[in-house]
């Protein structure tokens, strides 16, 4: 007997910056709508994946950056972050990709919804519609006076990344580093503890999948909400400053929060290596640690699709049954499975949403 179908929500993409790098006009939507543009991630693979929907990012690039993940090699690398972003470019960005998510959901003619709640999530499900999270990565849109945070909360956000890697004025992120620990310097700002404070009142989750380690406990210290980080692996099994430690998991697991498995190359391998020939059994052995220390209600996945080197075996989206019946066959469960896959990230929005 053939085992039903499990769909996907998935807590990282950066399709939006694929999409606006491609120009981000018609054409562009159109390459996500009808396939064919190339990418990880389109409305026609995610539906021959089971990819039911997730949190789609809005990172706003630095003017000139480097090609990290062609220097993410050899036996050690410690990536130079770009300079803090000014406001206005920031701001520019931003804006543009959140208009850009509006007109998919516009041009979709229903088969892509821009969500604000979980029963908007479960009701795009139902009709077969991906249903899409406004997500921020790395808050540089926002002013000290957090007033575009009202703004941006009123057009649909419900996920933000205080930092990507490089410094604002909220925090510190971590650096590209390998082997590297998370304990990279201070945290966040204050006006960083205000903008957590704002999004519990606001009812946002709080993302910490690029905070170093002081900002992720200047998180713990000022957040009544779960602890997330969205896209992130186990730093015992792979010691890229980007992973996360035991006592980091400890605190999440206390929170009742969840991580999502990182599906990029180089936050999975032992040896730090953006390589695309990297095996479906070492997700596993992430998950396996992830389940070990938060449990079954505190793993998600979170793939980081259209942002990294994944493993070619699920190169896309549409290969993602590879992944669950790889989950399968390692002895998981349907019911396991499906929380990972699916039900943890909907339970912890629902924790943590306010609206």
């Amino acid at each position: 007997m053939t085992s039903a179908p499990i769909p996907v929500f998935d807590g990282h993409n950066d399709v939006l910056l694929r999409l606006l790098d491609k120009g981000g006009d018609a054409a562009a939507i159109r390459s996500f709508l009808e396939g064919g543009g190339g990418g990880h991630l389109d409305l026609p693979r995610a539906r021959a994946g089971g990819f039911v929907g997730g949190m789609f990012a809005i990172f706003p690039p630095s003017p000139s950056m480097a090609d990290f993940m062609e220097l993410m090699q050899g036996d050690s690398y410690d990536l130079p972050l770009p300079e803090p972003l000014a406001l206005s470019t920031g701001q520019a960005s931003t804006l543009s990709m959140a208009a850009l998510l509006f007109r998919l959901e516009r041009a979709s003619d229903g088969a892509f919804a821009v969500c604000r709640t979980v029963a908007d999530i479960r009701a795009a499900e139902a009709r077969g519609a991906v249903a899409a999270i406004l997500h921020i990565e790395g808050a540089e849109a926002i002013d000290r006076n957090l007033t575009m945070l009202d703004v941006l909360h009123a057009a649909g956000l419900r996920s933000i990344g205080p930092v990507w890697s490089r410094p604002n004025i909220f925090g510190h992120g971590v650096p590209m580093r390998y082997p590297g620990s998370p304990d990279t310097g201070p945290g966040l700002t204050e006006r960083g503890f205000e903008l957590v404070r704002a999004c519990n009142r606001l009812g946002i989750l709080v993302d910490l999948s690029h905070l170093n380690e002081r900002g992720f406990w200047d998180v713990v210290e000022a957040s009544d909400a779960p602890l997330v980080a969205t896209h992130s692996n186990v730093h015992a099994l792979c010691p890229v400053a980007r992973n996360l430690n035991d006592a980091q998991f400890e605190a999440i697991r206390a929170s009742r929060g969840v991580v999502g498995l990182n599906y990029a190359t180089a936050f999975l391998r032992a040896d730090g290596h953006m390589n695309p020939d990297t095996g479906l059994d070492v997700l596993l052995r992430h998950l396996d640690a992830m389940l070990e220390r938060l449990g079954e209600h505190g793993v998600a996945l979170g793939s980081d699709y259209d942002g990294a080197v994944v493993p070619e075996a699920i190169a896309d989206v549409s290969l993602l049954p590879r992944l669950i019946e790889a989950m399968r066959a390692h002895g998981y469960g349907d019911e396991l499975v499906r929380r990972i896959a699916h039900d943890n990230w909907l339970d912890v929005l629902d924790r943590t949403w306010k609206d």
